[in-house]
């Protein structure tokens, strides 16, 4: 009963976020370019009909940055990865590649304040 109630519940959150994510930033393309450029160094693991990944996923779409998602509970690769390098199994969690180090960060707070400093206008190199 309580799996049916989350994944009823997970289902309308992510319905309703499609509803009212709100437009991509748009920059120009040589600038997106750039932005993907320093967005490949970036991985988020998530499950998606968590309300916390969904959280991010909405920072990543408004500002228009092109992550790879890895489903960490669909798909073993993707879990016994964020299980064995980077801790433990919680979502969301961001891989920041950088330097030739890896930074596994948690919390979707965490994460939305890391991508909206980083890729903030001010913050890019165009």
């Amino acid at each position: 009963m309580i799996k049916l109630i989350r994944l009823l519940l997970g289902n309308l959150i992510a319905f309703l976020n499609w509803l009212t994510r709100g437009v991509k930033k748009k920059r120009t393309d040589e600038q997106q370019k750039v932005v993907a450029e320093q967005a490949a160094n970036l991985a988020l693991y998530q499950f998606n009909l968590c309300p916390f990944c969904i959280k991010t996923r909405r920072v990543m779409h408004q500002l228009n940055l092109p992550i790879d998602l890895r489903d960490a509970k669909n798909d073993p690769k993707w879990r016994n990865e964020l299980l064995q390098d980077g801790g433990k199994i919680k979502v969301p969690c961001l891989r920041i590649v950088e330097d030739q180090q890896v930074k596994w960060l948690y919390e979707s707070n965490d994460i939305n304040r890391y991508l909206k400093q980083r890729f903030n206008d001010a913050a890019i190199n165009y």
